[in-house]
């Protein structure tokens, strides 16, 4: 099986650019670092410019929060962006956080999924509290970068899920083994919830890779 990048498929668009969180794998922190993209990337910046990339005519996929974290995203923010995605119902959106109980949100928009991030067992409550504090039709669950087996998780009302292991090159950083990634995949297969695993994964899970897209969420364009 020819092994996908997920981001020709999803692409990103980075309108908020900035995270209050601390995590020391943060590949995002490091990136505007590097290219002196903001001056401070722990105070998050909304670029109201880029609204005009939502308008895509053509069907795509976008993650939203490449960048930043969902919690961190102001109302002010969020009531200009949301407006623009009501109106690109061609278009399909997905925005994660790692700080659920930070959020109170609701969304009756088919095209918007909102996930949560989790790395090891003692971040599953995340996914309890997204369901608790964000209404929405499609909601999604990334476990990356994956560093324990995770154990028991409930996917119940879980629509798409995503594995991935740690990226770079940090001291102490953790690559994930193929039994926790077997263990997570075995139970969303229970659920009928499809899995991607990332590309990074290929050279640890070799001829187990999976790629399932959710339905509805990518569409080919010809």
């Amino acid at each position: 099986m020819a092994v996908i990048d997920i981001k020709s498929k999803i692409k990103n668009i980075n309108i908020v650019i900035g995270c209050t969180n601390r995590c020391p794998y943060c590949y995002a922190r490091c990136t505007a670092k590097r290219f002196h993209i903001t001056d401070n990337f722990s105070v998050p910046q909304f670029y109201e410019s880029k609204l005009r990339l939502l308008e895509n005519p053509k069907p795509l996929a976008y993650l939203l929060t490449g960048m930043s974290d969902f919690a961190d995203w102001t109302d002010e923010w969020k009531m200009k962006i949301f407006e623009r995605i009501a109106r690109n119902p061609q278009n399909q959106f997905l925005f994660l956080t790692k700080s659920p109980e930070r959020i109170s949100f609701d969304c009756d928009l088919d095209n918007v999924w909102i996930g949560v991030t989790v790395t090891r067992a003692a971040e599953l409550k995340r996914i309890r509290l997204l369901k608790e504090n964000v209404k929405c039709k499609h909601y999604h669950v990334t476990f990356e970068p994956l560093h324990e087996d995770v154990g028991e998780v409930n996917f119940d009302g879980i629509d798409w899920t995503v594995i991935g292991t740690e990226t770079g090159k940090r001291k102490g950083k953790i690559s994930a083994k193929p039994e926790w990634v077997e263990n997570i995949v075995r139970q969303a297969q229970t659920k009928g919830v499809p899995v991607f695993m990332k590309e990074e994964l290929a050279p640890i899970m070799g001829d187990k890779m999976i790629q399932q897209y959710a339905p509805n969420l990518i569409c080919e364009v010809k």
